[in-house]
């Protein structure tokens, strides 16, 4: 282990500090330096360029990475990690290490195909555009990869210990519990809901001197009649003879979103319309369901039955067919905030199409093609041009897997008492505003809205 010259505990807020994306969280005693997730930054342009700037710490003095949860946000940094010098553990669930596994693979291809894209026809000012890390860098991350049980405390350094707990937001997602002596740091991951459709409601920490927890939602509450309005959706378009393109995050969105389809489509809630899931990760990601069954509750002969019902889509070629296709439809395909992947071939098919619906079905970052969708722009850039947007937009909020502010204040309910130290993280101003402004109001806590690269002795 790294020898530091500190005195007592310090955290950096690496990422997700005053902003929504790239979770990075440096926890540095005398002996140890820990990295809690490892994410890129997503959404506005000020925020994809901190991936490119020289991290504030040398990744070779951080000994471990310990990872909540496989969401890109949260593990998509780890190449560049071990590209600038990191050589430690990476420590997360198994269903974590095999999601995050898939995303590293996908973001890799998805960045060399963008870069080699943009080259070949000219729209980047970067001469050549060059991808942030590369398939090979990935091949190098992988055998870092250590699975660690649930609930169980694995030591990383004489009395410093680390738990990971069930949290429900995605399969294999945790919060992390730090014993650093006598005092316990919670760090909340992304909180799922308690009346998630696949997912088991999240445990609750019992004790906690320091508590990290996320915002993304932290200023309202969901809207609970999500299937309902997902089928007067569907009808609607319908009545119109026109395709529904629904971009969707690969992992547990994708599944949740064809689970209630299938089944709207047997109870006859919704017409006979072909169903099409384009995304290669997502095929990847129902395997890690089938291969971790007791951390989840979808039924895997309902998994099996819809697999067979809804069309998979597997090549780029099959892609381009179904795009140029003019029959009613419903595409689910990555990724989820329109910010890449094979749903922008679809975009720019039907983006210009008033018969099209373009569903959106889970938190949209700033800065990124999603939200310009959800904020009502009249064009949108595709592949370095601007299209019209003549589609109908359509927003589903009720299927986020994040907890709304109702279920942050009640994961927090089983604390013994108050930690002497509340972040409030992942959010941006007005979740991260919302959050503490309601955390004041139910408990009479104080908490701070750290910012980004600040330090904290804890």
């Amino acid at each position: 282990m790294t020898n530091k010259t500190i005195s007592e505990v310090q955290i950096q807020f690496l990422g997700a500090a005053g902003t929504v994306t790239g979770s990075k969280y440096l926890i540095r005693t005398k002996t140890i330096s820990i990295l809690i997730d490892c994410g890129l930054f997503q959404g506005l342009k000020e925020l994809r360029l901190l991936n490119w700037n020289t991290l504030p710490v040398e990744p070779s003095t951080i000994d471990v990475v310990l990872l909540t949860h496989g969401h890109l946000d949260h593990t998509g940094y780890l190449p560049k990690l071990i590209q600038k010098g990191f050589s430690g553990k990476i420590f997360g669930t198994k269903p974590t290490l095999e999601i995050a596994k898939i995303i590293l693979e996908d973001s890799a291809r998805i960045q060399e195909e963008d870069a080699e894209r943009a080259n070949a026809e000219g729209f980047s000012k970067h001469k050549p555009a060059l991808p942030l890390y590369t398939e090979k860098d990935v091949k190098k991350t992988l055998p870092l990869f250590r699975p660690q049980p649930l609930d169980q405390w694995i030591e990383l350094e004489k009395n410093i210990y680390c738990r990971f707990r069930y949290n429900g937001h995605i399969i294999g997602a945790t919060f992390i519990e730090l014993k650093i002596g006598s005092k316990t740091i919670v760090l909340s991951g992304d909180i799922g809901r308690e009346n998630d459709l696949l997912m088991y409601p999240s445990q609750k920490p019992d004790n906690a001197d320091v508590l990290l927890i996320e915002s993304t939602y932290g200023d309202r509450l969901h809207k609970m009649e999500s299937e309902k309005e997902l089928s007067e959706i569907i009808n609607n378009a319908f009545a119109t003879q026109g395709t529904v393109i629904i971009p969707s995050f690969a992992v547990e969105r994708t599944q949740t979103l064809m689970y209630l389809l299938w089944k709207l489509k047997k109870s006859r809630r919704i017409p006979e319309l072909p169903i099409y899931m384009d995304s290669p990760m997502s095929n990847n990601v129902l395997e890690v369901f089938e291969d971790n069954l007791s951390w989840h509750k979808l039924p895997m002969d309902d998994c099996r039955e819809m697999c067979r019902d809804i069309k998979l889509i597997r090549t780029i070629q099959e892609t381009y067919a179904l795009a140029k296709s003019d029959h009613p439809k419903i595409i689910i395909a990555g990724s989820g905030m329109a910010s890449g992947g094979r749903v922008l071939t679809y975009l720019l098919q039907y983006i210009g199409k008033a018969s099209a619906t373009i569903l959106l079905a889970g938190y949209q970052a700033e800065g990124t093609r999603g939200r310009a969708l959800l904020n009502g722009v009249d064009k949108i850039k595709l592949f370095g041009k601007f299209y019209p947007v003549k589609a109908k937009i359509m927003n589903l909020e009720g299927l986020s897997s994040h907890a709304d502010q109702k279920g942050l204040i009640n994961w927090l309910s089983a604390l013994k008492q108050a930690p002497d130290k509340i972040f409030i993280v992942h959010g941006e101003s007005e979740g991260a505003l919302g959050l503490q402004s309601k955390i004041k109001e139910v408990y009479g806590w104080d908490s701070v809205i750290p910012e980004l690269n600040q330090v904290i002795n804890l």
